[in-house]
């Protein structure tokens, strides 16, 4: 799992849709605060399209102890905008994996968008 997650937010990182979308069962989403729910694809096609660049910097990737197919990426996310706006802020994201394929099913992203909201609300296209 850990692998995976290392592999999503690289694939993230790069604004690669297809890399990320490789990583997931067919119908896989991805909840945003700002986006709600979305095709893996569509994410971060969308994301890719409002951003100049992006530098994930993981704290800690968390494994359930409760014997559930979890995780969760700790991680600061450092974001410009094609408008050269820049935005910082902390994630928490929470991965769901298939028990048969062992790929991702979902992710959650969980973060404060109070310091962000002015900065990036209506900068995807």
């Amino acid at each position: 799992m850990q692998q995976a997650v290392h592999k999503y937010l690289s694939a993230l990182e790069a604004g690669d849709p297809d890399k990320a979308a490789s990583l997931f069962i067919p119908g896989g989403w991805v909840r945003s605060p700002f986006l709600g729910q979305l095709p893996v694809r569509d994410y971060v096609k969308k994301v890719a399209s409002a951003s100049s660049g992006a530098k994930l910097t993981v704290y800690d990737v968390l494994v359930s102890a409760e014997g559930h197919l979890r995780a969760v990426a700790y991680y600061q996310y450092d974001w410009s905008l094609t408008d050269g706006s820049r935005v910082s802020f902390d994630c928490a994201d929470v991965f769901n994996f298939d028990a048969d394929s062992g790929k991702i099913e979902s992710i959650v992203l969980v973060y404060d968008t109070h310091p962000v909201r002015g900065v990036v609300e209506n900068k995807y296209p």
